[in-house]
């Protein structure tokens, strides 16, 4: 079987624009997370979010260009930018074997509120040209690949928070299987709007600590009361083993394990038996490693860290050091799996395992070692990233240092 490998890293989110200031301050226990600006919130039960701040969308295209996309899309660019600069690919790479696998839960949703606005005050006349081309999930990748010269498959998942994880490896069955040597993945979210805020605070599913922003994503608390919406973006290069060794190619990891599964159960509660399936089969194609570190789901929802902790604990013990990241960030939704593999890949490369930040009160049903005292130093040769998404869809990775 072809092997699989990184060897290129993007991200941005509500700490950070680029990979290294981001992880800095993911590891530092930093909080993107702050009253919501983009849009006015009043009358609004939740009004906190981690927005992406001090980003010029025309840095990554032309002005004119940028009313053609979504704000995700332009997050997408910037993150597929920096990964690709990162993999420092060589001149005569083959572009027509080089393809793209993207990601978004629910892509355009800006344009989608804003046109839709636009179409019963002022009619379907002034609806913008745009709207679609520039609010279609699939977009993202139409984009990017455009942008990049890739002419290889083109590929989208939007299966909710688990869309990331699932483009990754997406993109790594298509190396596999030899539709192409090269892929370039990418995921982004942007839908911190009126509907969106509105329609999960309407589900209940949504922090409400509105005074207190900082401390209102808590993963694993026995006080959490809901996630945190965030936004942002990450991409990764994958490149065929073999290849990337000739060519010199600075390796982050090998990809050595992905298990997907459906819960078969409700529409937006999730199980325990699927996530524990997703990881069990993720394991068991990794050969069944020693895991160091866990990168949870870990939303800040009652039922999801708790069957999440139930899952981890069946299958590795009570041992191995977990923590989530969404305390820092929220959760970006379909960008989350992506910005996590991101994560735990650096972590990996710098031997540091990031915190749970906002942890003081145990829950009983959440009794594992979530690294609630800061980041903490460590040899991280095997890490497992975990997301599981509405509709009962799960997707997990296993990634492994070389």
């Amino acid at each position: 079987m072809r092997r699989v490998v990184v060897t290129g890293l993007g991200m941005i989110n509500s700490v950070g624009n680029d990979k290294e200031t981001s992880f800095k301050a993911i590891c530092d226990g930093e909080c993107g997370i702050d009253k919501i600006s983009i849009f006015d919130t009043e009358g609004y039960s939740v009004q906190i979010a981690g927005e992406v701040k001090d980003f010029d969308p025309s840095t990554v295209m032309p002005p004119k260009e940028v009313k053609k996309a979504d704000r995700f899309i332009h997050l997408g660019l910037k993150a597929a930018g920096e990964a690709m600069a990162d993999a420092n690919l060589p001149e005569d790479t083959d572009y027509e074997r080089f393809g793209i696998s993207a990601g978004s839960g629910i892509g355009g949703l800006p344009s989608i509120e804003k046109n839709s606005i636009i179409l019963s005050t002022r009619g379907p006349r002034r609806i913008s040209p745009f709207f679609i081309p520039g609010a279609l999930v699939n977009m993202l990748g139409g984009f990017v690949s455009i942008e990049h010269g890739t002419k290889g498959p083109n590929l989208s998942s939007v299966t909710a928070c688990a869309a990331g994880t699932h483009a990754i490896s997406e993109a790594c069955k298509t190396i596999i299987c030899n539709g192409a040597d090269k892929m370039l993945v990418v995921a982004a979210e942007s839908a911190i709007t009126g509907a969106g805020i509105g329609g999960f605070a309407a589900m209940k599913a949504l922090s409400t600590r509105n005074d207190d922003p900082k401390t209102s994503s808590r993963p694993f608390d026995a006080d959490r009361d809901g996630f945190v919406m965030g936004e942002g973006a990450a991409s990764l290069v994958l490149e065929e083993y073999e290849s990337a060794v000739a060519r010199g190619a600075k390796i982050y990891g090998e990809i050595i394990g992905f298990g997907e599964s459906g819960d078969a159960n409700h529409i937006t509660t999730p199980s325990l038996d699927g996530p524990a399936r997703a990881m069990k089969a993720a394991y068991k194609m990794a050969g069944e490693p020693k895991v160091d570190y866990v990168n949870a789901h870990g939303t800040s929802t009652p039922i999801n860290d708790k069957n999440e902790t139930a899952a981890v604990k069946e299958l590795l013990g009570d041992a191995t050091p977990m923590s989530s990241i969404k305390g820092q960030i929220g959760h970006c939704l379909g960008a989350a799996g992506g910005i996590e593999a991101v994560v735990c890949l650096m972590a990996m490369r710098d031997g540091i395992l990031p915190p749970t930040i906002n942890y003081t009160t145990k829950d009983e049903n959440c009794d594992l070692d979530y690294i609630t005292e800061g980041a903490r130093k460590a040899e991280v040769n095997v890490a497992m990233s975990n997301s599981f998404g509405f509709g009962g869809t799960n997707g997990v990775l296993i990634f492994k240092k070389i």
